[in-house]
Formats: C-alpha cells, sequence, structure tokens
C-alpha cells in the first residue's frame, strides 16, 4: 500500500513538473502570411491623389463569414507612429494573443496587421518621391485601412479593433467614420481629443529639428541628416521611457550616458527622416472629441498612469469616454509591469481588459 502511494504521489510530481514547464516554455514562433494591396487614383485630404499606393500587411488564420456574407471573426490591429504591423510579432504581444486558448487565438480569428501609409513596407516618402509624397493625415490613413479590407481582403465587418498609441487614435477615428463595422473597440495608449500641451509641443520640436538641420536640404538630402534624427531620438526616448525604466537603465553618469547614446545612434539608424516627419506631422488634424457620441460600438479605452504622453494628471480620458455610449475608460496605476508608453504592445499587462471586452461585445 505504501509503495502505491509513492508511486501516485510521484506520478502526480511528475505531471505537475511537466505541466509546468509546458506554460513557461516560449510559444513556437508565429508566421504570418503577407501581403500587398494596391489602391488606385487614391485621394487624400488634402486634395491630392496619388495614382498606386501600396498598403502592405500581414494576417493571421482564416476569415469566415456567416450566411448573409458578414465577416464574423475579423480582427485589426493598427501600429503606433513610425512603427509598422511587425512590432505587434514581438513574443511579449504575438505569444500572449495569438496561441491557443489565447485572447486573439489566431485558430479561431482572422488577425489583419497593416502597414499605414508613411510606414512599414507601405508606400511612403522615402520609397522616392520624397518631400512630393501627399500631405497625409489620420483620416487618409484610415481611410486605406478601411479600402484595404474591404476592396483587397472581402473583409464587411470587424469583431474587433485593437490600436496602439496612433493606432488608438486611429480606432477613435474609426468608430466615428464607420460606426457599424467593427462589434469592439481597443484603444490603448492615447486621448480622444486634439493633440494640444505639451503634446503637441514636443512633437513641433521634433518637426523643428528636422526641417532647421541645413543637412536636411527641404527633404532632397543625399544622407540623412544625422543631428536631425539624433534630436528626434533623444525627444523619443524621453516621450516613451519612463523614469524607472531610464534610471535602471543609467545608474550612473557613465551608464546614463552611454545608454543614450546607443539609443539615438540605433534610432538614427533605422528611421528616414521625411518618413518620420510626416509619420509626426500626420495627427495635425486629429480630433475626434465633438463626435464620439456617434460611437456605438463597446469601447475598451486603457492608458497607463507613467505614460509621458498622455499624462493622467490631465483627467481628459474620463471625461470624454463619458460621450461614448458603451465605453469604459481604464488607468492602470504605474507598477514594475508597466513601462510607460510602451505598455500599449505588453499584452500581458492588459490582456485581461480585452477578454472582458470580447466577453461584453458578443453578438
Amino acid at each position: 500500500m505504501r509503495r502505491l502511494v509513492l508511486l501516485l504521489a510521484l506520478f502526480s510530481l511528475l505531471s505537475l513538473t511537466v505541466a509546468n514547464a509546458q506554460q513557461s516554455s516560449p510559444a513556437p514562433q508565429l508566421k504570418p502570411s503577407e501581403g500587398d494591396f494596391t489602391l488606385h487614383n487614391f485621394q487624400f485630404a488634402s486634395g491630392e491623389t496619388l495614382p498606386e499606393l501600396r498598403m502592405h500587411y500581414y494576417t493571421f488564420g482564416k476569415l469566415t463569414k456567416d450566411a448573409t456574407g458578414r465577416a464574423t471573426n475579423a480582427v485589426l490591429i493598427l501600429h503606433s507612429t513610425s512603427g509598422s504591423g511587425r512590432q505587434f510579432l514581438a513574443p511579449k504581444f504575438a505569444d500572449v494573443l495569438f496561441g491557443p486558448g489565447q485572447p486573439l487565438d489566431i485558430n479561431r480569428y482572422f488577425v489583419i496587421i497593416p502597414d499605414n501609409i508613411g510606414h512599414g513596407k507601405s508606400s511612403k516618402p522615402s520609397d522616392g518621391t520624397r518631400t512630393h509624397f501627399p500631405q497625409y493625415v489620420y483620416a487618409d490613413m484610415v481611410k486605406a485601412q478601411h479600402e484595404l479590407l474591404v476592396e483587397g481582403l472581402a473583409v464587411n465587418h470587424l469583431r474587433l479593433i485593437l490600436g496602439a498609441s496612433m493606432g488608438c487614435m486611429h480606432t477613435f477615428i474609426w468608430g466615428e467614420t464607420y460606426p457599424d463595422f467593427a462589434a469592439a473597440l481597443m484603444p490603448l495608449a492615447c486621448l480622444p481629443v486634439e493633440i494640444t500641451g505639451r503634446n503637441r509641443m514636443w512633437r513641433e520640436m521634433i518637426i523643428e529639428a528636422i526641417e532647421k538641420d541645413p543637412e536636411w536640404k527641404n527633404g532632397d538630402y543625399t544622407t540623412q541628416p544625422q543631428q536631425a534624427l539624433r534630436t528626434a531620438g533623444d525627444m523619443f526616448l524621453i516621450a516613451t521611457g519612463t523614469p524607472v525604466i531610464l534610471q535602471k537603465a543609467g545608474p550612473t553618469r557613465e551608464q546614463a550616458d552611454q545608454y543614450l547614446d546607443d539609443y539615438v545612434k540605433r534610432f538614427a539608424a533605422a528611421h528616414d527622416a521625411n518618413d518620420f516627419l510626416y509619420a509626426v506631422r500626420a495627427s495635425r488634424d486629429y480630433n475626434p472629441a465633438p463626435n464620439l457620441d456617434k460611437i456605438t460600438a463597446y469601447v475598451m479605452f486603457v492608458n497607463t498612469a507613467d505614460d509621458f504622453i498622455n499624462p493622467p494628471e490631465l483627467g481628459i480620458a474620463e471625461q470624454e469616454i463619458k460621450k461614448v455610449k458603451n465605453g469604459r475608460f481604464v488607468l492602470m496605476p504605474a507598477s514594475g509591469q508597466t513601462s510607460g508608453h510602451g505598455t500599449h504592445t505588453d499584452a500581458a499587462v492588459w490582456q485581461s481588459y480585452l477578454k472582458q471586452l470580447l466577453d461584453e461585445s458578443q453578438y
């Protein structure tokens, strides 16, 4: 009898060890399908027209439709300023959301992640047109996303739109412009009002740094204007970092200086000055506040208390979300898990709110 008890205990311990090992093992690297769709004679809000606008995109899963032909499982995920769809392929996002049994399990959902106008592998100034590229704004970017879905991917309805930072602002525009298109919206890390105050100021600092660099040459440079990009990198580091994270990165004078130098070098190497200028300037007419009452989708709006770009002490989010019929705002306190503005891509921190949104908006 004692042998039997020992064997059962050993078997239980072995089973628990295997289960724990399976839970801690990283998910296999997910590989999306990639594609390009060309929008012909695309007209921008400025009145300019581009004969061919290329929209690059990534997808996971397969699209399903009901008996009426309505898409039932499509999810649109929208990236941040100067980012691309690839930011959502990182393990801290994809491995938390896209795996079996996870909130956006790609065996259930058709996930669409576009590179927006001016970003990634979609049409942008650095393709060759430089400052002759149309002066796009957020409304143009959302319009192109809509045309990609409807004309390129045959998606006529979305189960969810999830947007981070710039994508967060696009999500509010989506809710107002196409109120019946999506069942649920999850904006992460933005404010649904005109960009003013400090947020406007740091963006203008970047624009001025680029345009006043003699090496920019009105956008006709042959080599990247390094000082302009270094200044842009400086501003981006402060805007997206947090005191706690930057203190850990630079606990001594020497380490702080080295971290800053390394960061701006990487930033400058990874960005084109014209592309970045256009991306930052695209927010210039953003202001969804007057039309928030047009949003009919369920909204789970999440910010963090350590976000430099969207400071909670302004109280704007709490006030504006009252205009949204089915809206809820969550301000997550700063903690060892949050990372300032960049928390929008750290899905483990906020995935419980995504699950709640999907449950509440079932149809």
